[in-house]
């Protein structure tokens, strides 16, 4: 089972994103006949088959084994990954304008670029080790004044642009750096009169 599965096929959308289906889905983390899981849901098994088998045809769900009950043969079917993110390239960018650094448009594209690395890196396992990659998360919130504003970024630029002449080598490992600073949240009753402020 993989860590992601990164949906980026129509198809793939079209059959996860109902909301039965996304019910059917969720009983599938571990291996569970079709009776099992109608039997969880108050389904028939006949109508989680159906559910089953168009995400099987998907790519996101497996028959990982089979067994004989009653003269039946019924299949064993599990979820094909942990947790699955739908790319923002299956409805596509509407209209041709470069997104700005500024702009929420280029987050959204740093976040897809991360999504379709770290999938990616989840499918170059082929032994299926949950083996810890050579990478690092970090996330905090920082709060500065509007008066501190533009010296935090000059900041975060210096800090960022030290790191790459510091280890901007031709030997070694490739590793990507994506950084995104936006706003996270505004305390109640604090003034909103400048949030068209694309560095706030």
């Amino acid at each position: 089972m993989r860590d992601v599965l990164y949906v980026e096929r129509v198809e793939q959308a079209e059959a996860l994103l109902k909301p039965q289906r996304i019910e059917v889905l969720r009983q599938l983390p571990v291996p569970r006949s079709c009776t099992e899981v109608a039997a969880v849901l108050s389904q028939t098994p006949q109508r989680v088959y159906y559910h089953v088998k168009r995400l099987v045809d998907a790519e996101l769900v497996e028959q990982v084994a089979e067994r004989r009950v009653r003269g039946i043969t019924e299949g064993i079917y599990r979820a094909s990954a942990r947790a699955y993110w739908v790319s923002p390239r299956v409805v596509g960018r509407l209209g041709h304008d470069a997104a700005s650094e500024l702009s929420l448009g280029h987050l959204v594209d740093l976040a897809e670029q991360v999504q379709r690395d770290v999938a990616a890196l989840d499918r170059t396992r082929t032994d299926g080790s949950a083996a810890d990659l050579p990478s690092v998360g970090v996330s905090g919130e920082i709060r500065v004044p509007p008066e501190r504003r533009q010296a935090f970024l000059a900041d975060l630029e210096s800090t960022l642009q030290d790191l790459f002449t510091r280890h901007g080598g031709r030997e070694g490992d490739t590793f990507r750096l994506a950084v995104a600073c936006y706003p996270h949240s505004f305390d109640e009753g604090e003034n909103h009169a400048r949030t068209d402020d694309p560095t706030r």
